[in-house]
């Protein structure tokens, strides 16, 4: 019942469509009492009772209950599928919206397939919980009681028989329901590895046709799917069992009926006409019956995704705003007082880290990998929170300025440059939505990128593909670049920013990079020379803590590590 309280706020926002639905489904059960009595009239009065005048008016009436019944049924369709909707949306865009305020390390350790079936698939399981089990199990249990009731007019001891199969019905549907959570949690879990198995591989098509993989990843998925085909029968075979086992007591029930009332009919204690109308009210008893078995099914399939979905709704969002946030402009000073960080205590990755840095100048990180470089400057943006000591921006501790202000004035540019699957155009938006496209140009000749975009058919409106697979490493970098200057941030960070480009490229990346860093608080990890030696200061990272620092020529001087990474080619001297 958790995952009914959950969703239910969701669908109180739209009460006018609910009660519309529920309305519709009302009035269209109450005309199942008009056929029966019909039914009996024609059978009793027009067939024995020789009236033959009375059959056009009771077809009539039968014709007009069964239009009626069907003209509300189309209404709470329509009704129910705009309700549908509008809280799938909702739930949807709560939970896209609670994604994005989650913090870094919380997708560290989550394929991105699980969580778009997540987005996309269990949310409208859950929905389905709620909608149709409030309107489809309202109405069979209406039309439940309304049967009963006139059943019992007709005949009490005949209603009693008819009702002898309801109590082992309910057992069994708490025995299926006792069982079927592990069954369907487990077909969503798998369902869930099939689609992020299938993320990667689309995603590294490249990869896999580069080593020739395709046989061994054919055999990858085959598992996966075989492993949602085998959850998928588990659950089949399950409700194989449980739905004809329901379906073979209510025919009972009617062989009760049958018994029954052939007994009374024989014995002059019920008309033909009762006994005819009974058969179809007895119908009308267990069709509902047999509605909410498979009404017990889909809750079930959506309380296992509503756990899913609710696992991500409760994961604590990255951590509040200090209560007296400042949001003054940002000169661009920063300073790190005794900074640590790690992601658990048995795995420090930062240690004492100590800097100092004016507004405007530019600091280098080198160091061997996995010396703590990215993490540094990762934890200035707050897409980590470090453990110990404090940061300051222009003398303002850093968690006194609120997430969106500290990002709005940082720009980062990293290796792997990504682009949204959008235009050039769409893609330089990203830095500063209101962008003219005059602005745009200026910023692309800056990025030494102007040329090559006037050459895609479409200049500024052309699609770059997913990811920006139709551009090469470097023009997607330029790109990258165009879109740093377009928000023009007082801090930039520029994380092996020429690391995966040939040395003409590289040449043109760095002039459109120098631009970029001018009057500007730069934060640059790098292993080329040449993007490293005029720092204003440089700083050697080894296991976490900073070992050397000063300029390049000081720290050539001291033939400690900076002195060796460059002897062992680790800093690629070669440049311009």
């Amino acid at each position: 019942m958790s995952v009914f309280f959950r969703v239910l706020p969701y669908v109180r926002r739209y009460p006018l469509l609910a009660f519309a639905t529920l309305g519709c489904a009302i009035l269209s059960t109450l005309m199942v009492v008009i056929f029966p009595a019909v039914t009996q009239r024609i059978v009793d009065d027009v067939i024995r009772g020789n009236q033959p005048g009375l059959l056009p008016p009771l077809l009539a009436t039968g014709f007009a209950a069964f239009f009626l019944q069907e003209l509300l049924d189309s209404l709470r369709i329509i009704f129910n599928n705009h309700f549908e909707q509008k809280v799938i949306f909702d739930l949807r865009s709560e939970l896209y919206g609670h994604i994005q305020k989650l913090p870094l390390p919380w997708f560290d350790s989550r394929a991105t397939g699980d969580i778009m079936t997540r987005l996309i698939e269990d949310v409208t399981s859950v929905e389905r919980v709620l909608i149709d089990g409030i309107e489809q199990g309202t109405v069979a249990v209406l039309q439940i009681v309304i049967v009963s009731g006139v059943m019992i007019a007709y005949s009490p001891a005949l209603t009693v028989a008819a009702l002898l199969p309801i109590p082992f019905l309910a057992a069994g549907a708490v025995i299926y329901t006792m069982t079927a959570r592990s069954r369907y949690k487990f077909q969503r879990k798998s369902v869930s590895a099939l689609n992020s198995l299938l993320h990667d591989n689309i995603a590294g098509i490249w990869q896999i046709k580069t080593y020739t993989s395709e046989d061994r990843e054919q055999v990858r998925f085959d598992s996966a799917s075989n492993a949602v085909r085998k959850a998928t029968l588990v659950v089949m075979r399950a409700w194989a069992i449980y739905q004809p086992s329901m379906g073979f007591l209510t025919s009972c029930g009617m062989l009760l009926i049958a018994g029954y009332g052939a007994r009374e009919v024989l014995d002059g204690r019920m008309d033909v006409g009762k006994l005819v109308a009974f058969f179809v009210l007895a119908r009308f008893l267990y069709e509902p019956v047999g509605r909410l078995h498979m009404l017990n099914q889909i809750f079930q399939a959506g309380r296992a995704a509503g756990d899913r979905v609710f696992e991500i709704m409760d994961s604590d969002s990255e951590s509040p705003d200090a209560g007296d946030v400042i949001t003054k402009p940002v000169a661009g000073a920063v300073e790190y007082r005794d900074v640590s960080f790690s992601y658990s205590p048995e795995l420090p990755v930062l240690s004492n880290i100590e800097l100092s840095v004016l507004a405007g100048e530019t600091v280098a990180l080198v160091g061997p990998t996995g010396a703590g470089k990215s993490t540094l400057v990762n934890l200035l943006v707050r897409f980590y929170e470090f453990t110990g000591g404090e940061i300051l921006i222009d003398g303002i501790p850093l968690r006194q300025i609120p997430r969106s202000h500290l990002r709005a004035n940082i720009a980062v540019v990293t290796q792997e440059s990504f682009l949204f699957n959008g235009t050039t155009a769409e893609n330089l938006r990203v830095g500063r939505e209101e962008a003219t496209e005059d602005e745009m140009w200026q910023a692309l000749e800056a990025a030494n990128a102007a040329d090559f975009v006037r050459r895609l058919p479409e200049g500024l409106h052309s699609p770059v593909g997913e990811r920006g697979i139709r551009l090469s490493v470097g023009e997607k970098q330029r790109i990258s670049i165009a879109r740093a200057l377009l928000k023009n941030p007082p801090i930039l960070i520029l994380d092996e920013a020429t690391a995966s480009v040939d040395t003409a490229t590289e040449l043109l990346i760095q002039q459109a990079l120098d631009r970029l860093m001018e009057h500007r608080t730069s934060f640059v990890i790098a292993h080329r020379l040449s993007t490293v030696r005029h720092a204003s200061q440089i700083l050697v990272l080894d296991r976490g803590c900073i070992v050397e620092r000063g300029r390049h020529g000081e720290l050539v001087a001291k033939d400690g590590l900076y002195a060796r990474l460059c002897k062992n080619s680790f800093m690629e001297t070669g440049g311009h």
